[in-house]
């Protein structure tokens, strides 16, 4: 049975129930896996998480290999999570991942960083410091890292991901979230294996198009260290000006 205080709260319990629907919070110390197709909601759902732990005074480093900073704001503001003010006061970090221009991030030695975006984002320490630490999308960083995806082809995927898995658990020891989006059309099943058989939250997201409507559910597939009952199957919708809405628990 957790205590609460091994859980991260996601916050905004007069806002929605997602918090309540996954027992509390996120458990410290955990590696979470969200995956869904084009569409399917990470980006919003990570960018719920992202204010519901700031407003609840934890530390994020939010890493997009989508947007820069200020789409990022211009998101967060049409789901009305304002985080300006997080951003200000450095308990937010912002960072977009730019794999067209050589390095992941604004170091320098472009060209070498192109060669090994992993041991990039291994490095970076500052990726690292906050309480809990979201890459959106993970999946775009793996397909471009040339070791990674030439370790696949020889059918070496577990080699290639045990070194990041094994720095992933050196994070998470101290007590930090790290939450991985992945797109898994976009990269080879054997390539995401070993991230879902580690992960210690595992959902998947759903969209579902019923006539003109969007519905989107999430699936709990794991949720390790959870003393309160979690919810299996959530269905939520992304709404403008309002964010993460909790709609019931099944689509009909």
């Amino acid at each position: 049975m957790s205590s609460l205080k091994n859980i991260f709260s996601i916050g905004l319990d007069d806002r929605d129930r997602l918090n309540k629907e996954l027992g509390g919070g996120i458990p410290t110390g955990s590696i979470v896996l969200m995956e869904g197709d084009y569409g399917a909601g990470k980006s919003a759902l990570s960018q719920r998480f992202t204010y519901g732990l700031c407003e609840t005074g934890k530390s994020v480093t939010f890493l997009s290999t989508e947007l820069e900073v200020r789409g990022f704001l211009d998101q967060m503001d049409s789901l009305n999570y304002n985080v300006e003010e997080h951003l200000l006061f450095e308990n937010l970090l912002f960072l977009h991942g730019d794999l067209d221009s050589g390095g992941v991030f604004s170091s320098g030695e472009q060209e070498d960083n192109r060669q090994d975006l992993l041991t990039d984002l291994m490095e970076e320490e500052t990726l690292w410091s906050a309480d809990i630490i979201i890459i959106d999308t993970f999946d775009a960083i793996l397909r471009n890292d040339p070791k990674f995806e030439a370790l696949v082809r020889q059918n070496e995927e577990r080699q290639a991901a045990l070194e990041i898995i094994s720095f992933f658990r050196d994070i998470i020891s101290q007590g930090k979230v790290i939450i991985l989006t992945v797109d898994p059309s976009t990269v080879g099943e054997e390539a995401i294996g070993p991230f879902r058989s580690i992960a210690d939250v595992y959902m998947e997201l759903e969209m579902i198009e019923v006539g003109n409507d969007v519905r989107r559910q999430l699936f709990i597939k794991r949720f390790a260290g959870m003393g309160e009952q979690v919810g299996d199957r959530i269905g939520y919708s992304v709404r403008s000006g309002v964010g993460i809405v909790i709609e019931n628990r099944s689509v009909a």
